[in-house]
């Protein structure tokens, strides 16, 4: 028996990997969370599987019920949105795992910040502008952040900055970087991107919270601000350069 944590994507369900629809369709038990995994996604898993939504459970419960599963003898599918590589809280679950001697496995999603600069039609990185893409989220009503990575040490580098869970607090986010990256900075909120609901919204960062707001968005979004979304005239990349050396 495997416990498998797998990326279920932004939400569209056609952005599910193939090698997660392989995984699910093996697996007897599925933990998700039903706010956030589109219904379709459930689809692949075998028509008696137990589907147990973990919105309203801790994660002592959680890991009882993978637990149970294990004594059956049945693979788990732990369902998370966009990819566990962040703020998935894989590292508790798997740690209680390791503890229990419970084996797992990641099979990687398509991140959110991926989903919301194919939304904007936009490359994060671009050449002699931004090279580094920093990930983050906002931590009013959260786990602590570490002092090291506030806002404004981060903002300090003025490279691409994707902040996740900040839609909430998004004109404190954007009173905190207008020093950096100053008010005529090209930004963007992304609220469910790749869904039928998918909203987006640009705007230089003094007027991104008035007209987020506008729009009604509240939460599942992303937040990207940085010169490279609105970068025009910038040189080729070495990549493809006739000077490149083969």
């Amino acid at each position: 028996m495997t416990c498998f944590f797998i990326g279920a994507g932004p939400g569209a369900a056609d952005l599910l990997t193939l090698r997660a629809q392989r995984v699910l369709a093996r697996c007897r038990t599925c933990l998700y969370a039903g706010s956030l995994v589109p219904p379709e996604v459930l689809e692949h898993l075998p028509s008696d599987a137990r589907r147990i939504d973990t919105q309203t459970l801790q994660l002592d419960a959680i890991v009882a019920e993978i637990a149970a599963a294990h004594e059956r003898g049945e693979d788990v599918a732990r369902l998370h949105s966009g990819d566990l590589s962040i703020f998935s809280a894989l590292a508790e679950q798997a740690r209680r795992l390791d503890r229990l001697g419970i084996p797992w496995e990641i099979v990687p999603g398509v991140p959110a910040f991926a989903a919301a600069a194919a939304a904007l039609r936009r490359e994060l990185t671009v050449p002699a502008l931004s090279q580094t893409v920093i990930l983050a989220r906002y931590a009013r009503n959260a786990s602590p952040v570490p002092d090291s990575e506030q806002l404004e040490r981060l903002a300090e580098h003025r490279a691409t900055l994707v902040v996740h869970l900040g839609a909430h607090a998004l004109r404190e986010i954007a009173e905190r970087l207008l020093p950096f990256y100053g008010p005529d900075c090209p930004a963007a909120v992304v609220a469910d991107a790749s869904r039928p609901s998918e909203k987006i919204v640009r705007a230089p960062l003094a007027e991104l919270a008035r007209l987020a707001e506008a729009a009604g968005i509240k939460r599942n979004a992303v937040i990207v601000v940085g010169r490279a979304l609105a970068a025009e005239g910038f040189r080729d990349s070495h990549l493809y350069s006739p000077a490149r050396a083969r």
